[in-house]
C-alpha cells in the first residue's frame, strides 16, 4: 500500500531519503521532549515544499503523535496545570492567526529566537534556581505558546519550560504537555479545515506515507528516555529549546538573506 501511495505524490526517490529521515528525526525529538517537530522537519521539508504545505502535515502528524503520548499517560495528567494553560493557549492561537493573517512575523521570529536562546543558556549556566516556578506564570507562557504555535507551528517548547519548572514528576510534565499540544492541535486543525486546506488530497496522502516514521521516531524517543532522571531529563530539554532558538534566528537571517 505505502509503495503505491509514494507513486502518487511528486518526489523522486532520491527526494523521499531526506524527507523520511528528517521527518523520523523531528518525532525522535517529539518522543524525547514532546516538541520541536517544526523546528527539526522544516528545515528539510522547506526544500521540497512550501511552508504553507509543511505546517498543515506537521500539524495532522502532531495530533496522531501528542494523542499517542497521552492516551497511555492520561491519568499522569496534572489537570490543575492544564486548566491553567488550557485558557490561555486558546487566546494565544487565536492571536497567532490574526498576526500571521495581518502582520509579518520576521521580528518576532528574531525575538522569539533570541529569547528562547537566553532563556535557556541561562538556565544552562545557574545551578541554583527556584524550587517551583509561580502559577501565575501560566499567563504568559501559555498565551505566549500558543501565540507562537500558531504563528511558527513551535510553541511546545514554553508549555515544556513550565511544566518542568512546576511539576515535580517528568511524567507528569509530559502527559500534561501531551494534552496541551493534542488540544492545540485540534484548534490548528479546525482552522486548516476551515480554511478548505485539508481538500488537498496529495498532502492527506503524505501525511499517511509519513506515519510510520513518525511512530518510529516517537518511539524510539521514548525509549530514549525511559531511564533517565528528572534532572538529565529536565536538562535535556533545555537544550533541546536552546537549539530551537537558535534555529529559529537561523530561519530569521535565511528569510533576510533570501529577501536580500
Amino acid at each position: 500500500m505505502i509503495p503505491t501511495l509514494f507513486a502518487q505524490l511528486p518526489f523522486t526517490s532520491l527526494d523521499w531519503l531526506p524527507i523520511l529521515l528528517g521527518v523520523a528525526a523531528a518525532y525522535v525529538v517529539f518522543g524525547i521532549a514532546g516538541f520541536g517537530t517544526a523546528l527539526v522537519a522544516g528545515p528539510v521539508l522547506i526544500n521540497f515544499m512550501p511552508l504553507s504545505r509543511i505546517i498543515p502535515l506537521l500539524v495532522l502528524l502532531d495530533f496522531v503523535a501528542a494523542f499517542g503520548n497521552w492516551l497511555p499517560a492520561r491519568k499522569a495528567v496534572a489537570r490543575p496545570e492544564l486548566m491553567r494553560l488550557l485558557p490561555c493557549m486558546a487566546l494565544g492561537c487565536t492571536l497567532g492567526v490574526v498576526f500571521l493573517l495581518n502582520l509579518k512575523s520576521d521580528l518576532l521570529l528574531l525575538l522569539m529566537g533570541l529569547f528562547i536562546s537566553a532563556y535557556a543558556l541561562y538556565s544552562l549556566a545557574v545551578k541554583v534556581k527556584p524550587t517551583q516556578l509561580s502559577a501565575a506564570w501560566s499567563v504568559p507562557m501559555g498565551t505566549a505558546g500558543g501565540l507562537f504555535g500558531a504563528l511558527f507551528g513551535s510553541g511546545g517548547f514554553l508549555y515544556a519550560l513550565y511544566l518542568n519548572a512546576r511539576l515535580p514528576s517528568k511524567e507528569q510534565a509530559r502527559a500534561t504537555q501531551s494534552a496541551l499540544i493534542s488540544c492545540s492541535t485540534v484548534v490548528r486543525l479546525s482552522l486548516f479545515l476551515i480554511a478548505g486546506v485539508y481538500a488537498d488530497r496529495p498532502l492527506l496522502l503524505l501525511a499517511l506515507c509519513l506515519l510510520p516514521m513518525m511512530a518510529f521516531g516517537v518511539y524510539l524517543g521514548r525509549r530514549l528516555t525511559l531511564n533517565m532522571s528528572r534532572d538529565t531529563f529536565v536538562r535535556l530539554v533545555t537544550w533541546l529549546v536552546l537549539a530551537s532558538g537558535i534555529a529559529l534566528i537561523g530561519r530569521y537571517l535565511s528569510a533576510v538573506n533570501w529577501y536580500l
